[in-house]
């Protein structure tokens, strides 16, 4: 692909509960501070652009009225912008910046922002309740099925055990923990502030102390959610085995990144992106779709997960990274080095913005070429992407 990113900046993960760190602040205000944070480091950037695109899941409310649009006049977008929001579930902020990256390799979009945003403290999970959740007209197989179900699903179907889940939830706050304290892995994620100009939240709110004593001693979470998809589940009886630690937790960011040819500005970009695929999968199984996505993305990028310096896998429950790890030929130290989505948290539609942002900081801090990011979500979707520093 003829596609650069000249940068990408993620906002801190903030709780998604009344008093979470970014509670207090509308989704169009922190696409609006990232705008202003990539302005900063590539000047000229904000009158440049030609196209906004931002995945969002929760598309009413606070998140209604096209958040593109919304984002783009309170940004100061120039007004010829052109501004679409797109909701592929949980892999919707990595699809917008494949949809910016596609834009401008066709050469009908010089320059593009692209990302994500997601504050579900302000728009809850399901809160659109849209009729496909419950609808028991759609054939059994392609019935909604929550995301958590679908984990301990494909848990029992994969013969991941509850001792499997725990290593990986552990490894991930770990990591997260450790990586708070390097500010070449935290270079892309800027401070939010107040109306005031005072800093509202710096760190990722969700990272939490945990050791192999406590994640034991954890009940599983989600049987009792199963009682409103039993005909959707064909009677089958699940052996649930995913905790609250196994999950990622529900939280408010956005993540921006800018997408332009080769010499679009004074500044060197950060990455070439090397290819990029989206993916559908079986709705049954619908955790595996990210899984065909990174293999088309590979194949396009005519690269091997040998070649990938790093990767950042997203953690959509633990189940997806444990068989990542155990099913493909992969270095684990090359996976997910500043913890994933169940120590940081999973704000829905941003998330592939910001994994491809922290995606950016690890090949920094490894001085490395090549890396991957793969994300996946509800009902058979993926999509993926692989990139190349250069600088």
């Amino acid at each position: 692909m003829d596609a650069y990113i000249y940068d990408a900046l993620r906002t801190p993960r903030g709780k998604a509960r009344p008093d979470g760190g970014l509670a207090a602040i509308p989704p169009h205000e922190l696409v609006k501070q990232l705008v202003d944070g990539l302005e900063e480091r590539i000047p000229g950037a904000r009158q440049s652009t030609e196209a906004l695109v931002l995945g969002c899941v929760g598309q009413i409310g606070a998140q209604g009225g096209n958040i593109a649009l919304i984002s783009k006049l309170h940004a100061g977008l120039p007004d010829g912008v052109s501004a679409q929001v797109i909701n592929n579930y949980c892999v919707s902020g990595l699809s917008a910046i494949g949809q910016a990256a596609a834009f401008v390799s066709a050469g009908t979009t010089p320059v593009a922002m692209a990302g994500g945003v997601e504050c579900m403290s302000r728009v809850t999970f399901m809160a659109d309740k849209a009729d496909y959740y419950t609808d028991m007209n759609f054939p059994l197989r392609t019935r909604y099925v929550p995301v958590a179900l679908a984990a301990d699903r494909l848990a029992t179907v994969e013969n991941i055990s509850r001792a499997d889940l725990d290593a990986a939830a552990l490894r991930s706050n770990q990591r997260a923990g450790s990586a708070e304290a390097d500010p070449v892995l935290m270079k892309s994620r800027i401070a939010i502030k107040d109306a005031q100009g005072a800093p509202v939240l710096a760190r990722d709110e969700c990272v939490r102390a945990q050791t192999s004593e406590s994640l034991a001693g954890l009940q599983p979470a989600f049987g009792p959610v199963a009682d409103a998809y039993r005909a959707a589940l064909e009677g089958e009886v699940l052996d649930h085995r995913h905790t609250i630690a196994h999950a990622p937790p529900m939280c408010d960011a956005a993540a921006l990144a800018v997408v332009a040819g080769r010499d679009a500005f004074d500044v060197t970009p950060r990455a070439r992106i090397v290819a990029y695929a989206d993916a559908g999968g079986d709705p049954q199984a619908s955790l595996l779709a990210g899984f065909a996505a990174m293999e088309k993305a590979l194949v396009r990028a005519n690269l091997s997960l040998k070649d990938m310096d790093r990767i950042e896998f997203m953690e959509a429950f633990g189940v997806t990274v444990v068989k990542f790890l155990r099913d493909y030929d992969v270095d684990p130290e090359k996976v997910n080095v500043a913890g994933g989505h169940m120590s940081r948290g999973h704000p829905l539609g941003a998330s592939g913005a910001i994994l491809l942002s922290s995606l950016l900081d690890a090949l920094d801090a490894a001085k490395g070429r090549y890396g991957l990011v793969v994300t996946t979500g509800a009902s058979g979707v993926g999509s993926a992407m692989v990139v190349e520093r250069l600088v």
